[in-house]
């Protein structure tokens, strides 16, 4: 239902109109202004979208009446944003169709709807404290949407994939990351966005408020520009060798295409330096480049060190032991010295849900669910960690998924000099899933303020310095190599001093005041 008429604040025509609209009208209408929200994110990077999305969230919110509605109407919009963001998700079915294809359409719309359940919460919090009318309403959805979409970082494992904030990795509000980081960017994004078309709707305050708006926005760029223009501090570091196999996910467990990207990694590995760079310190292949166990195939090694001429080559690979409980499986970056020898080692601790582990396994089995338990899933290392490889300076290394969580990419301690990450992108196409990953793996270079090296088995694999600007890059479903200087690293940002906590602490703050603030009435 939708509020009577009467209750609804007095806004121009059209806006008036989507706070009227019942019946399924307006869960249509909000499914479709958050599937217009997917724009913001890469490949598109269209921030303007959201200036237009929003605003109909918060309008359709004033026409609805209880709690109920609230969260059909915000479960619509979260089913909209999710379906159309993260369709590239089916794309990992398509890689042994013939098994998994029947399985694609339930994957692609399961899972938006798991998470559209955070943006229902959101909406019916946002109505139980809403003030029709004010402009300030538009603050209290930003706050209960931020808060449950921080939730929805770290609920189960977390999956905080397309936050607001990354719309503006193309711009210079991106910058914002290193003083509030991507939950404090989402806020401002959130909170700002509606403020505009509500000030022309409405008029009133509201028209302050939308110049108030206006102007942060402008300060937030500004702001950017400057700390985008600022000279580099500290020297580069030694010169990197990446190479990009372009390995499809299709082929490359196949024997006869095993071996042919293996050979193209050892020929890359040795090919003549960039007489622009020198000669490299360190190469870095993908995760899982290679088809074989490292640690038990100490002629391979021998046969890659040879490859890089002695110095260190930082691989993706699995790594196998065996225990009383049985085989235990490891997604590792691994490392191998001269004359083949091991060196340091860092196992993936934030699995993948369903992808390298199943949730609640040991219930699941104790249920009689054998058969949606996979025999042997990757066991999790022991978390973050401080890599040292002899020729390199001191590193944090991601491996693949891990680099979405803004919290795990600096291990306490220490602080590293520069970040790895080391993905394979080609289980999820090539329009959306990469270029979202690459947003977010830029956003953790500005976050702590440090170069971020990319290596991926088809692509994007880049050199990105620690304000997020992408140096060099090998394009998507590319075979190839970059040589290239580490990038300086930059003094310790805001964000990487004070992590979530005033974000959190501003949450609850204005969501409180926001309940103390709130008319008797509130629906």
């Amino acid at each position: 239902m939708s509020a009577p008429p009467e209750t609804i604040a007095p806004e121009a025509g059209w806006a008036r109109r989507l706070a009227a609209l019942v019946g399924w009208r307006g869960p249509a209408a909000a499914f479709v202004a958050g599937a217009l929200m997917t724009a913001g994110q890469a490949p598109l990077s269209q921030p303007w979208v959201l200036f237009v999305a929003l605003p109909v969230l918060v309008w359709l919110l004033d026409g609805a009446r209880g709690g109920g509605r609230a969260a059909l109407l915000g479960w619509a919009a979260g089913f909209g944003y999710f379906l159309t963001g993260l369709y590239w998700i089916g794309e990992a079915f398509l890689v042994e169709a013939e098994r998994f294809a029947v399985l694609m359409p339930f994957a692609v719309t399961l899972l938006p709807a798991g998470l559209a359940l955070f943006w229902a919460a959101a909406f019916a919090l946002a109505r139980r404290l809403w003030r029709s009318g004010h402009w300030t309403r538009a603050l209290v959805l930003a706050l209960a949407l931020t808060l449950m979409e921080y939730a929805r970082g770290h609920v189960l494992s977390g999956f905080p994939w397309a936050l607001a904030a990354y719309a503006w990795v193309e711009t210079p509000v991106m910058q914002a990351v290193a003083w509030i980081g991507p939950w404090g960017l989402t806020l401002l994004t959130l909170a700002l966005a509606p403020l505009p078309a509500l000030a022309l709707a409405e008029g009133g305050r509201a028209r302050i408020a939308g110049l108030a708006a206006l102007l942060v926005l402008a300060a937030l760029w500004g702001a950017g520009e400057m700390r985008l223009r600022a000279p580099p501090t500290g020297e580069p570091g030694p010169v990197l060798r990446i190479v990009q196999p372009n390995a499809t996910q299709k082929l490359k467990w196949r024997p006869e295409y095993a071996a042919r990207f293996y050979a193209y990694l050892l020929e890359a590995t040795a090919a003549p330096p960039d007489p622009a760079t020198g000669p490299p310190a360190a190469v870095i292949w993908p995760e899982t480049a290679v088809t074989f166990l490292p640690a038990y195939e100490p002629g391979r090694r021998r046969e890659i060190a040879a490859a890089a001429g002695g110095r260190p080559v930082l691989l993706g690979a699995l790594h196998g032991e065996r225990s009383e409980e049985g085989d235990r499986w490891y997604n590792t970056l691994t490392t191998i010295l001269a004359e083949g020898r091991l060196g340091p080692r860092y196992a993936k601790h934030h699995l993948v849900p369903f992808g390298e582990f199943v949730p609640f396994a040991p219930v699941l089995r104790r249920l009689g669910l054998r058969q949606l338990v996979p025999q042997s899933g990757f066991v999790p290392g022991p978390g973050p960690m401080l890599m040292e490889v002899p020729g390199l300076p001191a590193f944090s290394p991601l491996i693949c998924y891990e680099a979405i969580f803004p919290d795990e990419a600096v291990p306490p301690g220490p602080r590293p000099r520069w970040l790895l990450q080391i993905t394979n992108d080609a289980w999820f196409g090539s329009w959306g899933g990469p270029q979202q990953h690459l947003a977010q793996a830029r956003s953790r270079a500005i976050e702590p303020g440090l170069p971020l090296i990319r290596a991926a088995n088809t692509g994007i694999s880049a050199v990105i310095d620690a304000r997020g600007r992408i140096l060099r890059a090998l394009p998507l479903d590319t075979a190839g190599y970059i040589d290239a200087p580490l990038p300086p690293a930059l003094a310790p940002t805001l964000y990487a001093r004070t992590g979530e906590l005033p974000v959190l602490v501003l949450l609850v703050a204005g969501l409180f005041l926001a309940a103390r603030l709130r008319p008797r009435t509130a629906g």
